[in-house]
């Protein structure tokens, strides 16, 4: 049987069959066989040899990648599970309403969506720019700040007659709360920046797009525009947010995953709004 082999020396091949790995090796080594088996010493087991051989090489890398893998992906990942199997497939969670696409959204329900999502982007990028904690000011003006534009959004349906109305219990509880927390608790307040920002940059874009095909006539709200372009306006925080967790203890970073399932609960009172 024919293969491509890589020379060895004697000594790498003595250790090859004894199951050792010099660590002068970088990668697998592959052994060629002759076309009848041979039974003496030299090629007993060649099999077992290739498969330990063969992971014992990748470990190292294994270990690299696992180094590799940033903060915002371990957020991501906490962040996705929290999702239902209808709305990504890492979801882990039990849907317990239809999905958008069945949606009967009113304008006075989205309407109060907004005015709610506007008390809460206000909050957050007031703290920002107040900075408690010095490195909040990593993220000013990131390019993701939404509360200028539901500005925007809200006079546009007030000129088309509609009545604004006041914030509700989900988002002034949701912005208390989160003014409390930028003051004791940064690492679980920066949970919350994240997880409110990321989530409206893909999920909420498309519970937008279904609203406005069902009540707006398909027209594209303000608050669902960025200015520039929107997968690097996010790399840009994404790094930001790397290089502030770098500075934090393995308990501070596990503190503020564990804050992912309040942040949901809190957004997902606001977004309901919607059906109200």
């Amino acid at each position: 049987m024919a293969s491509s082999t890589l020379p060895i020396s004697q000594s790498q091949a003595f250790c090859a069959r004894a199951r050792l790995i010099p660590a002068s090796l970088s990668g697998p080594v592959r052994f060629a066989l002759p076309h009848r088996h041979r039974r003496d010493a030299s090629f007993r087991k060649p099999l077992r040899t290739m498969v330990v051989t063969a992971t014992t090489a990748e470990m190292p890398k294994k270990r690299q990648a696992s180094r590799d893998r940033s903060f915002v992906d371990e957020m991501r990942t906490v962040a996705m599970k929290l999702h239902t199997k209808d709305q990504a497939k890492e979801g882990e969670k039990e849907s317990k309403s239809p999905p958008v696409a069945k949606w009967e959204p009113s304008i006075e329900g989205y309407l109060r969506f907004l005015v709610d999502s506007k008390i809460v982007y206000d909050t957050l990028e007031t703290i920002i720019q107040k900075a408690a904690y010095p490195w909040y000011a990593e993220f000013r003006s990131t390019g993701l700040e939404r509360s200028e534009k539901l500005a925007e959004d809200l006079k546009w349906f007030k000129d088309q007659g509609h009545t604004i109305p006041k914030p509700s219990s989900p988002g002034v509880s949701y912005a208390q709360y989160l003014e409390e927390l930028s003051q004791k608790d940064p690492q679980a307040f920066i949970c919350h920046f994240y997880n409110i920002y990321f989530a409206h940059s893909a999920g909420g874009r498309m519970i937008g797009k279904k609203v406005a095909e069902k009540i707006l006539n398909n027209k594209e709200l303000e608050f669902y525009k960025w200015d520039g372009d929107l997968s690097e306006l996010l790399q840009n925080v994404r790094d930001k947010l790397n290089r502030v967790a770098s500075n934090w203890s393995r308990e501070e970073k596990d503190h503020c995953l564990e804050e992912t399932e309040k942040s949901f609960k809190y957004s997902g009172d606001i977004l309901r709004l919607i059906l109200s």
